[in-house]
């Protein structure tokens, strides 16, 4: 039996099954990759550079493209050089780094979304009050939240794994995941257990806020048909990257703790990795496509850059 002092490799499974067409699924995963570093980037770049955008919704957007880069970035390299390697192993160390970007991201991205729910909820249902409460100090204390505040729940999370002797090092998966480094542990895990569920629980009912803000939203805005114009243009593109990112992190849930390994290996793939692989790549796309000013402010910057080349 090893244990975690000897430890020093973890070998990861997921690609077992794929190496005859490893070329087409590199292939697959560089351009996905690049589209979603392609498109977050253009978003976050136009959010920075127009001043007029510079406003609270489209500064918690800027803060979504920017998780979104900072989760694909914990797997896709990673992934990508798993490809083309023979060899699927991660050190202990980049195990563990791994593990902490893609769950702190993960958490950040609930608590984002959270605080975009609640923005939308001041400007539709207090639109006189709206700049009286989301000031400057409150933005920032927002930001603040978004990101301390999940990456104080993963740092807890890393140390209550890093602390179990393990007997194993085979992890059935693509990449590191905490509960995958858990369930290799010897000695019993009921506190790992016990504060995964307190997360899951803190922060499906951020989803559940969200959703009561959305039911006064709606309700705001059945007024008139502005109002309901209004919500299509700044609310639905918001509530889509919402429910598509909690059913994504629904599937890979259930499938770590519930799944059947009687599921094919690429289903299995793919359900591991539609939560960095879905919302960082449409996000960007549904606010672009469906907020008007950020529309505008794009072919302004591609105007630009076309003017500049000729």
């Amino acid at each position: 039996m090893q244990n975690s002092s000897s430890v020093t490799v973890f070998t990861l499974h997921g690609l077992n099954e794929t190496a005859s067409h490893k070329y087409i699924f590199f292939a697959f995963t560089l351009l996905a990759y690049l589209l979603i570093c392609l498109f977050n980037m253009t978003l976050i770049i136009t959010i920075i550079i127009e001043k007029t955008l510079h406003e609270p919704m489209y500064i918690f957007l800027c803060n979504l493209c920017v998780n979104g880069l900072y989760g694909t970035a914990g797997l896709y390299p990673k992934l990508l050089a798993d490809f083309l390697s023979d060899s699927h192993v991660i050190s202990y160390t980049g195990c563990f780094l791994q593990l902490f970007a893609i769950y702190s991201s993960t958490l950040c991205e609930f608590t984002i979304l959270t605080v975009m729910a609640y923005d939308r909820y001041v400007a539709i249902c207090k639109p006189l009050q709206y700049h009286s409460i989301m000031t400057s100090l409150t933005i920032i204390k927002f930001l603040l939240i978004s990101w301390i505040f999940p990456f104080c729940e993963s740092i807890i999370a890393l140390l209550l794994t890093i602390r179990l002797p393990l007997c194993g090092s085979h992890i059935d998966k693509l990449y590191c995941e905490n509960w995958s480094v858990v369930k290799l542990s010897c000695v019993d895990t009921t506190i790992n257990n016990v504060y995964s569920y307190v997360l899951i629980l803190i922060h499906f009912s951020q989803v559940l806020f969200t959703v009561y803000s959305y039911v006064h939203i709606v309700r705001a805005c059945a007024k008139s048909s502005e109002e309901i114009s209004k919500f299509m243009q700044t609310c639905l593109p918001h509530l889509i990257s919402l429910i598509n990112f909690t059913i994504s992190m629904l599937f890979d849930i259930m499938y770590s703790r519930y799944g059947s390994r009687n599921i094919a290996q690429t289903l299995r793939n793919f359900l591991a990795v539609e939560f960095l692989l879905i919302p960082p790549l449409l996000n960007p796309l549904i606010y672009g496509l469906k907020l008007s000013q950020i529309r505008r402010k794009l072919m302004r910057v591609f105007s630009r850059e076309v003017h500049i080349l000729k």
